[in-house]
């Protein structure tokens, strides 16, 4: 069923009465409103098929190649799991996100699901550019040392490298804390899908928060938006329409009818007589 209004009421009628705050970095906002993804996949195509009565929420592709699970009632630490079947000559896939990743970090990734790409991307561009430190070994570290990054290299096991994502309290360099949360992104995971992931969450620009919404640490650094309510409600309806409008133009570029080769001049000479 694709996304409706009252969906989008109801959206807007829990943003429109909570005062938004500037939260950062973005690693630590806490996982915000889940709707921030299930939203766009909405407004793709992307169909519920899981009990409506349930707290878990399963979506799938058009094409039912992709299927998208959040279950925060995991009886494990990931509360997200994406994955792709295999395709022609493309590998099936698999990606799995923990309880407080930010949602609007997520949608980075399924937003590039939704609407790839054509340019090959630089994957460490976007971490490097947010003042990362990234070494040569393949890891990358926050500012405040608490968001790790690697790329694990090829082995015995996996033909391709495949991507960790940590958030630790940083209490002792040397001895990290409790894990926060993670993300894992296997060998076969696109790359501009890892890239679009890495992008949204070294991004400098905060995420909006209500004054009682969970964060991930008390190193969080909360301030009053320069955002109204409002701002933020619009904000989240035309990033659905954007992003209804892009799968429409798809559909209909996947569904034209092939253009007929122009005659060649022997049948237009034959034409005529």
């Amino acid at each position: 069923m694709p996304l409706s209004e009252r969906q989008l009421a109801a959206f807007a009628d829990k943003h429109a009465r909570q005062i938004p705050f500037d939260t950062s970095p973005r690693h630590l906002a806490g996982p915000g409103d889940a709707r921030h993804v299930t939203h766009g996949l909405a407004a793709a195509g992307w169909a519920t098929v899981s009990d409506p009565l349930s707290a878990e929420i399963v979506m799938a592709s058009p094409d039912h190649r992709y299927r998208l699970q959040f279950d925060p009632q995991s009886a494990t630490s990931a509360w997200w799991r994406l994955q792709a079947a295999p395709a022609d000559n493309e590998h099936g896939w698999y990606a799995e996100f923990g309880e407080l990743v930010p949602a609007e970090v997520l949608a980075g990734l399924t937003d590039a699901l939704i609407a790839p790409s054509s340019t090959q991307p630089n994957l460490w561009q976007p971490v490097t550019n947010a003042g990362w430190q990234h070494d040569e070994a393949g890891a990358a570290h926050s500012p405040d040392s608490m968001c790790h990054i690697e790329r694990r290299p090829m082995s015995e096991f996996h033909e391709r490298p495949s991507w960790h994502v940590e958030v630790r309290d940083a209490r002792d360099a040397q001895y990290p804390g409790p894990r926060i949360w993670y993300a894992f992104l296997d060998e076969h995971v696109p790359d501009h899908l890892a890239s679009a992931f890495l992008g949204a969450l070294a991004d400098q620009s905060p995420l909006q928060r209500g004054m009682f919404d969970r964060t991930a640490h008390y190193s969080t650094v909360r301030e009053p938006s320069p955002l109204r309510p409002q701002q933020v409600v619009d904000a989240h309806t035309a990033r659905v329409k954007t992003i209804r409008a892009q799968a429409r133009a798809v559909r209909r570029q996947q569904t034209a009818p092939a253009t007929s080769p122009a005659p060649t001049a022997a049948v237009q000479s034959a034409a005529r007589r």
